[in-house]
């Protein structure tokens, strides 16, 4: 008997904030809560951004007053939308102004001295012997080389993509514990695996309590590794600047590091652990390995996410090159504009509407497993299921870049899943699809033509389509992290969020079977019993998963285990339910802070005790069992 999958908790950091307790996906239906909530999200967003702090019941505001949360809110609420989901890159990213390239020089012996003007920020740091070097006026300087010129003069220049979905400005994950020049990505992935780990509301010693250390998983990774200085992008370009490498930037860049550090800084573990790379579909690759894990009884619990903090010039100019980045002059083109407002820049990603590239994104998702039986006995809280994650390739390329056609597949068997789990009726009246929704041209047509084929074989006539990206940009890796925990605040406030940047739906947009909302589309708590969520990536990378709802997935439950086991469940729940509350108003007040356990309980070799049985590790309450079942038995 398959155990299913249950979420049991989920959180992260994205630009709408933090993702526990449906704070983010608060955000993007701001407009739509009552006043108590919408101030709740604003005041959380606050604190998140340092705008204010706590104490004794009371917010300072800007005024240096004590004020109560419900003024703070009327008084910030501006502020804080300016300041979060896509918009204008702030400065503490990068200088959109200013953008430093290397712009060469002449070289060789030429005939007479070589004579021009350099600005006071291009010039080397150590002047050649050769230079004569005059100030011609405050900053400029006029040089005169007799012979070789080989010097690269650093310059800089406007960035081309000035638009991004950034976490919200003045979050700054590193100053919660101690990073230690941890790249941007890993110090979002120590906040973003506690945040998940907190909104359980069950302590994680209690849960490995319960299991053999090797019942446990952690499976995370992002797509294209930690590419700021910190990282691989220190490492490549330091020694061309005359900067020392240090001895933790080609570690620490490897695209399996989020796992790594969970393993290692958060969690203890030394259970199953890898990290899964596969374009945009990455977090889907993860959820993929972590739910075949719970459903063949192999581990019990596993926590699956992704983190990917691409928003750096390099990466940015990069994805421009290839012609998929929203560029400000196509912008301009788009709505027939001579400058772009803060406005403008906010509708830069427009799913499925005329566009004209995607927005990158920054984000650190995760979701905690647990097997059906666990949780019961547990009384952990039921976010939702997860049955399966399909996954296909695209076939034979002319470009690797091109769409293709694994993507039905995977879409294909979502829906048939959801059929046979729900019956018709509900796939055809009560599901809806997570889109990949890049904001591309061609992701406009291949994508919806993908969902809206699959709407007919269905016999599904109008199947609701969103895109989260319209608010958030792509996060590269973690994109269909960022759809999963947006998506499980419907079944807490009852809206599919809207495409709400894109005017109106592009002619060439596949739609006799699909509705693409350009507002917030009431459904319910419970009028959704699944969302389906796609990924169609770079280089055929497609997967798609079905997510089933918690008053779903509770009646899954009790067809399984009975009412009587279901009661004693949800007796249990309510003191979790009160634990993890207790959580998110300490994270709303800006309070907690995150796990990050180093040089603890540390262990080598000789600690162990070991026999042809077992090994019993100190400081976990269970050992290994050494005894593996032969597979092979009929051929031995």
């Amino acid at each position: 008997m398959a155990q299913l999958p249950l979420i049991v908790g989920f959180g992260g950091i994205n630009p709408a904030g933090r993702a526990s307790f449906h704070h983010a996906y608060r955000r993007l239906i701001l407009d739509q809560l009552p006043t108590e909530l919408r101030q709740e999200t604003v005041v959380g967003l606050a604190t998140l951004m340092g705008l204010t702090s706590y104490q004794d019941g009371r917010y300072r505001n800007s005024e240096d007053e004590w004020v109560g949360a419900d003024q703070l809110a009327a008084e910030i609420e501006q502020q804080v939308r300016d300041n979060t989901l896509i918009r204008h890159i702030h400065p503490d990213w990068f200088d959109v102004e200013h953008v430093p390239f290397n712009r060469p020089a002449l070289a060789g012996n030429p005939e007479g001295p070589i004579r021009f003007q350099l600005r006071k920020r291009q010039m080397p740091q150590q002047i050649p012997a050769n230079w004569q070097v005059s100030e011609s006026s405050p900053g400029l300087f006029d040089i005169c080389v007799e012979g070789k010129l080989d010097v690269i003069f650093p310059d800089s220049k406007p960035a081309l993509v000035q638009s991004a979905g950034m976490l919200p400005t003045g979050f700054q994950p590193g100053k919660l514990y101690q990073s230690r020049n941890h790249p941007r990505n890993l110090q979002m992935t120590v906040y973003g695996a506690s945040d998940a780990l907190y909104s359980s509301g069950i302590p994680f010693a209690e849960i490995a309590d319960r299991l053999r250390p090797d019942q446990i998983a952690v499976y995370a990774s992002n797509s294209i590794g930690q590419l700021d200085d910190f990282g691989f992008g220190g490492l490549l370009k330091f020694p061309v600047l005359g900067k020392r490498t240090t001895s933790k930037q080609m570690p620490l860049g490897y695209a399996q590091m989020p796992a790594d550090f969970i393993n290692a800084y958060l969690l203890g573990s030394v259970g199953a652990t890898g990290g899964a790379l596969g374009a945009c579909a990455t977090f889907l690759y993860n959820l993929r390995s972590g739910v075949e894990d719970i459903r063949s009884g192999r581990r019990k619990v596993v926590l699956v996410g992704g983190s990917d903090a691409p928003v750096v010039p390099e990466i940015i100019e990069g994805f421009r090159a290839m012609g998929a980045l929203a560029e400000d002059k196509d912008l301009l083109a788009l709505d027939q504009l001579s400058k772009l407002s803060d406005d403008d820049y906010r509708r830069a990603c427009r799913p499925f509407g005329n566009n004209c590239g995607f927005t990158m994104g920054e984000s650190s998702q995760f979701v905690l497993l647990m097997a059906d039986d666990l949780a019961l006995e547990m009384g952990a809280q039921v976010f939702g299921a997860v049955p399966e994650v399909f996954v296909n390739a695209d076939g034979h390329k002319k470009s690797i870049s091109a769409p293709g056609v694994g993507n039905y597949i995977t879409l294909g068997k979502a829906a048939s899943l959801v059929q046979q789990m729900l019956g018709n009726e509900s796939l055809r009246q009560r599901s809806f699809v997570q889109a990949h929704g890049t904001s591309t041209p061609q992701n406009r047509v291949t994508e919806s033509h993908v969902i809206n084929e699959i709407a007919k074989a269905f016999a599904i006539e109008q199947w609701p389509v969103s895109a989260v990206k319209a608010y958030l940009g792509h996060s590269q890796g973690t994109a269909a992290g960022d759809q999963l925990t947006t998506s499980l605040g419907i079944w807490s406030h009852g809206y599919v969020p809207g495409l709400v940047t894109t005017p109106a739906i592009a002619e060439d947009v596949h739609q006799s079977n699909l509705l693409f909302p350009l507002q917030h589309l009431e459904v319910g708590t419970q009028g959704i019993d699944s969302v389906l969520l796609n990924s169609k990536g770079f280089g055929g990378n497609n997967a798609s998963a079905p997510v089933l709802a918690p008053h779903i997935t509770q009646k899954l439950l009790a067809q399984r285990h009975g009412q009587q086991a279901m009661n004693r469940f949800l007796d249990k729940q309510q003191q979790v339910k009160e634990a993890a509350g207790s959580y998110d108003q300490s994270a709303t007040r800006g309070e907690a802070r995150p796990i990050y356990l180093y040089d603890h309980n540390v262990l080598n070799g000789e600690d162990l005790a070991i026999s042809a049985e077992q090994i019993h590790f100190p400081g976990y309450a269970k050992p290994v069992d050494l005894s593996v079942e032969n597979p092979f038995d009929d051929m031995c």
